[in-house]
């Protein structure tokens, strides 16, 4: 991606309002079933939400049960979509630089579902 490029591409304070930012915790992992990269992440956002299933191409960054009980920051809004045959019903949030990929988290530990302002 060309930063530069994308420096203009500014958003309304209310536009921003619309993303709705959660605290996660993943519950379950699995390799996806038809892609090499993808894996299956089960997600807690909470009392009183449902889980949710999101499929992210980080395999070659974390093994699996390392991932297990991690907390992630978590697009909760977006309309689900489908990943080669899975349905992901979010996105996670990750910084990528170069080689690397890092998921975002939270600098302590903190409610579960907890809204991102």
């Amino acid at each position: 991606m060309d930063d530069a490029k994308h420096c203009g591409n500014k958003i309304s304070f209310e536009d921003f309002e619309k993303v709705d930012l959660r605290v996660g915790k993943i519950k379950s992992v699995k390799q996806h079933p038809d892609a090499d990269k993808l894996l299956i992440l089960m997600v807690d956002l909470g009392e009183g939400e449902h889980d949710i299933q999101l499929v992210a191409g980080i395999k070659q960054y974390y093994k699996m049960d390392e991932l297990i009980g991690k907390q992630i920051i978590v697009v909760r809004n977006l309309e689900p979509v489908v990943i080669r045959g899975v349905e992901s019903q979010g996105m996670l949030l990750a910084a990528e630089f170069k080689d690397k990929v890092v998921l975002l988290t939270t600098d302590k530990e903190i409610e579960t579902g907890s809204k991102i302002h």
